[in-house]
């Protein structure tokens, strides 16, 4: 998914004078045919992820389309106040694209783990925030980004994920995309949780248990029209995110629902991170199933809200 996304930086530069790309740090053959080519528009910044959004914002007050590319825990961590003061404040068109969203680089341990960095962003007015599932679904991505008005934050998986992601719903920046429809739950995903949910689909469906998938690529703005219009056909509702539960995309998905007031209670759940460090090293996998982010949680989980769902009915 990396790969594919600073290629597009590339080739899109390559036919538009107004994009420049800045890495932090990154390796000597980043993006190698950019700095031989377009020399005058390609920049390795340091250690200082402050200053990589300082110079992105200044460039982009000047009109540029600035790419800046480093780990997603130095980009919304690190320099948050920049973020928020010199891009998010004066709305320029700074395009953030954050390496390992999530549990990635979990053998690297909790330091490197971005699994707030959704949270700490959606609080920043003027913040796109958005995951693609897989390198198929970035390629429809980046070409929107380029005109796309105000600062966003790209959240990368570690690569190679698997193909998800199909054409069969058109692709637009700010809109939920129903990827499979069932009467008894409605399961919210984002980023590479879309592959989960599918499996859990397949699984389910053997015992007679159909749900509706909504994928939500982007995670700020939420899509809630659409979110609210798939609420509405159901009473069992999940999230599922590789991130905290607190401040993420099930937090956005609760606050809509508990604002449209409608007419019937939901049975709902967020799966993700708890409230915790995550603790240990291990592979993004292990890291996740640790905390119960794969397809038999999220099957267990259905199944109990749908019990759950049928005795209150009884009752």
């Amino acid at each position: 998914m990396r790969k594919t996304c600073l290629d597009l930086v590339y080739e899109l530069a390559k036919t538009d004078p107004r994009i420049f790309f800045i890495g932090s740090d990154l390796g000597y053959e980043t993006l190698k045919n950019f700095k031989n080519e377009m020399p005058d528009r390609f920049f390795m910044e340091g250690v200082s992820e402050a200053n990589l959004v300082g110079i992105s914002a200044g460039m982009a007050l000047e009109g540029k389309i600035v790419y800046a590319n480093t780990i997603a825990t130095f980009l919304s961590r690190r320099c948050f106040e920049q973020i928020v003061l010199d891009m998010a404040l004066h709305h320029v068109n700074v395009r953030l694209i954050a390496n390992g969203g999530g549990v990635v680089y979990a053998p690297l341990g909790p330091t490197h783990l971005a699994i707030d960095d959704i949270a700490i962003l959606r609080a920043v007015p003027n913040m796109t925030i958005v995951a693609p599932c897989d390198a198929e679904e970035m390629k429809r991505l980046m070409p929107q980004t380029v005109d796309y008005p105000g600062p966003m934050y790209i959240r990368l998986g570690k690569g190679g994920d698997p193909i998800v992601s199909s054409d069969r719903v058109p692709f637009k920046i700010g809109r939920a995309m129903p990827i499979r429809e069932g009467k008894d739950a409605l399961v919210v995903t984002t980023g590479i949780t879309l592959g989960l949910a599918l499996k859990a689909a397949d699984l389910l469906a053997q015992e007679g248990i159909e749900i509706t998938i909504l994928h939500m690529p982007t995670i700020k703005p939420l899509d809630t029209a659409t979110l609210l219009k798939y609420v509405r056909q159901t009473s069992v509702v999940v999230t599922v995110e590789e991130h905290t539960i607190i401040g993420g995309l099930g937090s956005a998905v609760a606050e809509t629902i508990l604002e449209a007031n409608l007419d019937t209670v939901k049975n709902f759940k967020r799966i993700g991170i708890p409230d915790v460090f995550p603790a240990g090293y291990g592979s993004q996998e292990t890291m996740m199933s640790k905390y119960g982010i794969n397809v038999q949680n999220l099957c267990t989980t259905i199944k109990q809200l749908n019990v759950t769902n049928f005795s209150q009915k009884g009752n």
